[in-house]
Parts: C-alpha cells; structure tokens; sequence
C-alpha cells in the first residue's frame, strides 16, 4: 500500500528532491511514493535520495525491458541502453536456446531474455555475492540457475559445447576513467562491475578467450563497449578466434559487439 497523498504532498517531496539536484524531481518523487509502504519509510526513502543514493537503490528495483528488477544497494544498476543488446540476442536465438548471463549482477539480462525467449535454459554468473543474491531472485520464475565464481569458472561442465546465447555486459571503463564517472556509480556501485582495466578490455579478453570451448556450433556472443572502444574491441575478439561485428543504436547510444564460431 501506497503512503497516503494527504499526509505526504507531492510538491514537499518534489522540493526536497529538486533543491538536491535531481534533475526529474517530479517523476521521482511519484516513483519513491508509490513504492514506500508507510510514512517513515517515504521519509527514509527521500533522505536517501538527497544524499546521493541511486534512484534504483533507494526504491529497490529498476524498469528493465519493461521487467521490475529487484535491487540491493551496490549491486550494478541495469542500463537502459543494454536493452539494445538483449534485442539483438533475441533476434538471433532459436527455439529452446541455452542462454548464459555472465557477469550477470541483478540478472536483469537474463531475465529479459527469458522473458522474450520463453522457453529458454538459462544459467547466470557473477562473481560478486551480492549480485548472485539479486539474480536468484530475479531469475527465480524463468527457472534460472545463477552460480557465484569468475566468469566460466561456476558454470556446469556440461554446458560446454552447448551454449547458443552467451551474453556478457562486461566492465569496460577504463581505470584511470572510473573517477569521472557520475557519483552515483562511482560512490554507489560495486568497482568490479565498473572497472574494465587499464584500457577497458581486460574482462572482454578474459570472455572471449574462453568463448570458444563454450558456445554451441553456431552460438553467438554478445557484449557491450563503447563506440570508441569498438573497434580495438573486434580485434580482441577476432584475436581470440571469433567471427565479430558491431551493431548499433543511436537512439540508446548503444555499442554491441556480436561475435560467433568460424564457418
């Protein structure tokens, strides 16, 4: 239940989070009161979105490709230019793929494709525990399996060979850039699902270099970059024996590599 409009204005609300800085005070301010349950919890609620905290994080959960993803303070808070990839992985799923997530955080990924995909067998992976604690919940109704590890490292054996859709919204902001970042990220979510290494590619190798003993004869993986980091991004991935090309998405501002098996 929704806290009572009379005792909580909207405009006191909208003034509070205005003078604070955010930009979309209003749509916010309707965003935190109709998720809070009681007058305190508004209150709290408020408090901490003055102070900086993701909008996501103080509601608890983030608008994904139309899905609520369940969020807890820290996890990586879901783009809504990632959406472009989950689109370009649906396109080119079959019936009853094998889908993994890696490097999944909430699992928002995953359970997009699920969702588009359904049936689909999905599996996820992240190495920080408070993302796979995210992710069981969020994939909980596709039936999906998350595993706690280093990328490839937690995934059943007996998924090698066999995976069609592999996607991977791996880190990729450059060390040495993680300071400009906006504060929310930058203060409020965790650095390993931020930092990319000294030019931003390092989890991208990592994948790639494993992607072959692990997708399926005509599998694809799909990763996010940047468009500046595109073009080093395709030599990573042919370097690793991997068809690649790049789709993009003006509207999102969106950069995907989109990488298979020779021939």
């Amino acid at each position: 239940m929704s806290v009572t409009p009379s005792l909580h204005p909207l405009s006191s609300v909208v003034t509070r989070l205005r003078a604070a800085g955010c930009v979309f005070a209003e749509d916010e301010a309707e965003l935190i009161r109709s998720t809070a349950r009681t007058a305190d919890e508004l209150a709290a609620m408020v408090e901490q979105r003055v102070a900086g905290l993701p909008l996501e994080h103080v509601l608890g959960w983030a608008e994904f490709c139309g899905l609520r993803i369940e969020l807890d303070p820290g996890v990586f808070v879901p783009r809504r230019r990632t959406e472009f990839l989950v689109r370009q992985a649906a396109e080119l799923a079959g019936p009853r793929p094998v889908v993994v997530d890696l490097c999944c955080g909430s699992g928002a990924l995953g359970a997009a494709l699920a969702a588009a995909l359904d049936p689909a067998e999905l599996y996820a992976a992240d190495i920080d525990p408070a993302a796979v604690r995210c992710a069981l919940r969020n994939l909980a109704a596709a039936g999906g399996r998350v595993h706690l590890g280093d990328l490839y490292e937690p995934l059943p054996a007996a998924l090698r060979g066999r995976i069609e859709i592999l996607v991977a919204n791996v880190p990729y902001v450059p060390t040495g850039e993680i300071a400009l970042l906006p504060a929310e990220a930058r203060l409020h979510e965790a650095q390993v699902a931020l930092d990319g290494g000294a030019d931003g590619l390092d989890v991208l190798r990592r994948v790639t270099a494993g992607a072959p003993r692990w997708l399926a004869p005509g599998g694809r993986l799909l990763v996010e970059t940047s468009d500046r980091q595109a073009p080093a991004a395709v030599e990573v991935v042919r370097g690793s024996g991997l068809t690649a090309r790049v789709a993009e998405c003006e509207e999102l501002d969106a950069t995907v590599i989109i990488a298979g098996l020779p021939g």
